[in-house]
């Protein structure tokens, strides 16, 4: 399970959109537990709508304050453009950690939808998502 914020879903949502017509991306710190504490929005610097990539600076720097804090990366969101939010064979394969959530934003439809997954050895797992 994945519990975020009104205000952590809204800026994940939004941050999306400002990225249009690229997929915006991000990561997700907080706890093992999937309690998400930060939102940490990131260039694409793949630039494009069909994939994408976290500005390295912003992994680095994530990682090194999530370490510092105590907490994880928990996670990574980004959003398709032209599909459902279900990750593709792309996303599939590229997943970087199976304790990772992997937050995917659909802005095919308004409002876009928002879903949650785990990704373990190539088997994908719809997560609930609560919004506090």
């Amino acid at each position: 399970m994945l519990t975020l914020t009104s205000e952590q879903h809204d800026a994940i949502v939004a941050h999306c959109i400002r990225n249009l017509p690229n997929e915006g991306c991000g990561l997700l710190v907080g706890s093992d537990d999937g309690v998400i504490s930060q939102v940490v929005p990131s260039a694409n610097v793949a630039d494009s709508a069909r994939i994408y990539e976290i500005e390295p600076k912003v992994l680095l720097r994530t990682f090194r304050a999530a370490d510092d804090s105590g907490e994880v990366v928990a996670g990574c969101f980004h959003s398709h453009t032209h599909s459902d939010a279900y990750p593709s064979p792309t996303d599939i394969t590229q997943a970087p950690d199976p304790a990772w959530h992997y937050v995917l934003v659909s802005l095919r439809v308004t409002p876009p939808v928002l879903r949650s997954y785990r990704i373990v050895d190539g088997e994908v797992t719809e997560e609930s998502v609560t919004i506090h």
